[in-house]
């Protein structure tokens, strides 16, 4: 069955923005053409489109949404997570968008400069437990935070 890309799309942080702080799972990570070589250096497929795209699923704006990668460290990533870590069969992506995390106040005012994906690799089922804590009412307290904790995560230097 071939899988439809949503309508929706999130390109500039305003579209972004519908989902500040939400996790979301990632289906999908398309470089277009973008890489990260040997020595940690990203080279841009073209100059005039983003480094990549992501196809994620969100509580708030539903499945096959398509997310445009403009930042270079969120590619990184991006690339980190599912290039050269690889995702096993148990484990799924999950990413937080987020403008609201900076460490600095002064770097609000240069949000658009600034990276906003911190990466997640989670078990198979954190999202569902992440998006409906209820969902699952024989974990609580410490076991239900063991079952959402990432395994690895990736997160921008200038985030809490």
């Amino acid at each position: 069955m071939v899988q439809r890309k949503s309508e929706i799309v999130l390109w500039k942080d305003r579209e972004w923005s519908q989902i500040d702080g939400e996790p979301c799972r990632v289906t999908d990570f398309d470089t277009l053409g973008s890489f990260v070589d040997a020595n940690g250096k990203v080279h841009a497929g073209t100059r005039l489109m983003p480094y990549g795209s992501i196809t994620l699923e969100c509580k708030r704006l539903g499945t096959n949404v398509t997310g445009y990668i403009c930042h270079k460290m969120d590619f990184q990533h991006l690339w980190a997570a599912f290039r050269e870590r690889k995702i096993g069969k148990d484990e799924e992506v999950i990413i937080f968008w987020t403008r609201k995390q900076y460490k600095w106040k002064l770097t609000n005012l240069l949000a658009f400069t600034m990276p906003k994906l911190q990466v997640w690799v989670c078990h198979k089922g954190a999202y569902e437990l992440m998006t409906d804590p209820k969902g699952n009412p024989e974990l609580s307290g410490m076991a239900w935070f063991a079952a959402i904790r990432p395994l690895v995560q990736w997160k921008p230097p200038v985030m809490r």
